[in-house]
């Protein structure tokens, strides 16, 4: 009888285990697909990106870069299979980029030294003994760098290089994703599901006809499992992993879609997804009048040129979507654009824009929810000197989060006084043994400088960190341009520490920014410290009253609650032997000690020399805004 129930119970659990790994066949009506090119751009449509360079001059000048830097690559060595750390990603990244730029300029061109060229890098690659499997990021890249030169040059390589390249995007790719000692980010919700599903999809989508089952197979499991990270881009878009990670996981998920739609007509529903489509709103508010970035989490301090905001465009029939993009295709250098390994994509989505003449974007705030909320408020796009503010709620727990709740970055008069210092550089971290991907309380992370409560704009009660496991949530907005402003509840961030924690940030009367937080100490007494970084000079001129100077330009700090307060500075130097430097930066701030069960308020005002001679109203409490 007990052995009977052991095998029952065996039974019964293969059975879920078969239901729960059982895939929805959304092929199940596919017999067949067109030859190649199948990839993005079917045979015949060059004509039509042609005819898009031919009538703007942006796009022009983009398309002759692109076949320039095409002729640079001939001439350099293909590349070799060179590891920097544990990751062999820079090179997949440029083998993206080569085969994306080389395969284009034959397209375009018809010039044989481009296919010749694509050749002999396929080759190369294919001949690597493996694609750093253990680091997937890697495998997903090259799978699809592989995939748009092999499909994109079929009909002109010979069967040879053909079955080479074919078996090496089966075996070190494909084959590679169905281990599952190298698939755990089929179940992750950050941006290597989005990387890799897409990496694997060009792969299947480019050897379709060799294996359709297996294509199948892994079209369906794409489908299934990159629902998981398009999830976070509910309810309005806000994408958790930041600006930088946006432009990574959200462009290559635009990527398969695309694949998807130009093939079979459908993305399957996944464009359809709750915040999506409105997820290029928060990636252009991001961006300040500086063409700087709110680069709170894993993000660098630069902006660049998106690619995925022009299909986002394409398909919302929103030009104003490119109010940023153009700036950047006619300010940033051409030779930071050439860098991105996807940009002939963006030839490929232009669709009806006309770059000469787009409108700005109607609203000047935006505000989401989600894993990491964000407000982004502004007084105008046209206006270079124009006030702009980001705040972010959220959570260290959060993929690539920092400990970064409340914090803000604020702009006006052309230049970022307010600033967040990004990322650091995971090699420079991970060469010196650094442990930074637990994200425990107690794990190394959070004692790398860039990554803790104390080198952010945000609160620092009794020199501890955040609380890992909490969460700020935004709790109001509003859009009046007399007082644009949100809060956010960081009670949870400082458990433990303070009873309460509410932060404000407003734009008032569209001349300048006030920063307001309401705490209260719980049963013992506790020290706040509160903090802004800036690249300004810093000069004390009173207890509660700084000047910042930077570019010619001036801002007065004043700290108009409570009267008490002495302002002072800190500095950026590294704390630790792997910290990163941080030159020209200061934090400035404040420290006070509040008695136990004793409320408190702060109030801090930042006014751009404009506003420094205005009457200043009285500050409401945050249930009044």
């Amino acid at each position: 009888m007990r052995f009977f129930l052991r095998i029952t119970l065996l039974l019964f659990l293969a059975f879920t285990s078969f239901l729960a790994n059982a895939q929805v066949d959304h092929l199940a009506n596919v017999t067949s697909v067109r030859g190649h090119p199948r990839l993005l751009l079917a045979a015949g449509q060059e004509k039509v990106i042609s005819r898009k360079i031919a009538n703007d001059p942006l796009i022009k000048k983009l398309h002759e870069a692109i076949l320039g830097e095409s002729s640079k690559i001939v001439q350099i060595a293909p590349l070799e299979r060179i590891k920097t750390g544990r990751r062999l990603l820079s090179v997949s990244r440029e083998a993206l980029r080569r085969l994306f730029f080389l395969a284009y300029a034959y397209r375009m061109s018809g010039d044989e030294k481009y296919l010749k060229r694509a050749e002999q890098e396929m080759l190369a690659i294919s001949a690597f003994s493996d694609w750093n499997p253990s680091h997937f990021l890697d495998v997903g890249e090259m799978t699809m760098a592989l995939a748009i030169g092999y499909d994109w040059l079929y009909d002109k390589l010979p069967e040879s290089s053909r079955s080479t390249i074919r078996a090496a995007i089966r075996q070190k790719g494909i084959d590679a994703s169905l281990m599952s000692e190298h698939n755990s980010w089929l179940k992750s919700s950050n941006n290597w599901n989005q990387v890799c599903n897409a990496g694997m999809v060009y792969g299947s989508i480019a050897t379709y006809e060799d294996d359709p089952a297996l294509a199948k197979r892994i079209i369906n499991r794409a489908l299934e499992t990159v629902t998981l990270p398009m999830g976070d881009y509910a309810p309005e878009g806000a994408y958790p992993e930041g600006y930088s990670y946006w432009g990574y996981g959200t462009t290559f998920n635009v990527l398969m879609i695309s694949a998807l739609e130009n093939l079979f007509g459908t993305s399957f529903g996944l464009k359809e997804k709750p915040g999506f489509l409105q997820t290029p709103y928060y990636l252009e508010n991001m961006t300040g009048p500086t063409r700087l970035p709110f680069n709170y989490s894993d993000a660098g301090r630069t902006s660049g040129l998106q690619a995925a905001m022009f299909w986002f465009a394409q398909r919302l029939k929103d030009p104003s979507l490119l109010w940023v993009e153009r700036d950047n295709l006619r300010n940033g250098s051409m030779e930071g654009h050439l860098k991105d390994r996807v940009l002939p994509a963006l030839l490929l989505w232009m669709g009806d824009a006309n770059l000469s003449n787009i409108n700005p974007p109607k609203e000047t705030a935006w505000t989401g929810q989600g894993k990491s909320p964000v407000a982004l408020l502004r007084t105008s796009w046209t206006d270079p000197n124009a006030i702009f503010v980001g705040i972010k709620g959220g959570s260290p727990s959060v993929s690539h989060a920092h400990m970064d709740a409340g914090s803000f970055v604020m702009e006006a008069d052309g230049v970022r006084w307010a600033m967040d210092f990004g990322m650091q550089d995971y090699e420079s971290l991970e060469s010196k043994k650094v442990d930074l991907w637990t994200m425990k309380q107690n794990g190394q992370r959070w004692d790398v400088l860039r990554y803790n409560n104390r080198y952010h704009n945000t609160l620092t009660v009794n020199d501890s960190l955040q609380r890992v496991s909490g969460k700020a949530p935004l709790t109001h907005v509003s859009k009046n341009p007399d007082f644009m402003n949100a809060t956010l509840d960081l009670s949870e961030l400082y458990q433990g520490q303070l009873a309460t924690a509410n932060r404000g940030i407003a734009i008032v009367n569209g001349e300048s920014v006030l920063v307001r937080d309401e705490v209260e100490a719980p049963t013992q007494p506790a020290v706040v410290r509160w903090t802004m970084v800036t690249p300004a000079t810093v000069n004390l001129l009173a207890p509660n009253r700084a000047e910042l100077t930077k570019d010619g330009k001036k801002l007065i700090v004043e700290v108009a609650e409570p009267a008490t307060v002495t302002l002072k500075t800190w500095p950026t130097d590294p704390v630790h032997e792997y910290d990163a430097p941080n030159p020209g930066t200061t934090r400035l701030g404040f420290e006070l000690t509040i008695p136990a069960q004793t409320k408190a308020v702060f109030t801090v005002r930042l006014l751009p020399e404009k506003a420094v001679l205005k009457k200043r109203e009285p500050v409401k409490s945050l249930a009044q805004w």
